[in-house]
């Protein structure tokens, strides 16, 4: 989780379905304040991950709900994306409107915010 000193999290708008990884790191940047969920297997996120996010696998997230906020934006990221927006989408489907799901996973946001990111 991001805490922010500027911008509550009861004035962020819910986000749309997606975003870019560009639109994650200015709210991180900016001190935004969200929720990052990684909902690749533990093997996955040993090898790379994105320093604040919560693991909690896909297969895990209905028993883990109480640890999803609801009150601030979630982004949810996966590899590519596809797991991540099927996440999101039952994630909204429960009632959590201010899911996201960031565009590309962790693949595109190594390659256009993460060069040095080990990748596989």
């Amino acid at each position: 989780m991001i805490a922010a000193a500027n911008i509550p999290a009861a004035h962020v708008e819910a986000p749309p379905l997606q975003i870019e990884p560009e639109t994650l790191a200015a709210w991180r940047a900016e001190a935004v304040v969200h929720t990052l969920i990684d909902v690749r297997e533990p093997w996955e996120t040993e090898l790379c991950r994105i320093d604040g996010s919560l693991d909690l696998p896909m297969g895990e997230i209905q028993e883990s709900l109480d640890r999803v906020p609801n009150d601030r934006p979630v982004v949810v990221l996966c590899h590519h994306g596809m797991r991540s927006m099927q996440v999101v989408g039952w994630l909204r489907g429960q009632g959590w409107d201010k899911a996201t799901n960031l565009r590309g996973g962790i693949e595109l946001w190594a390659s256009r915010i993460d060069p040095g990111m080990r990748r596989y």
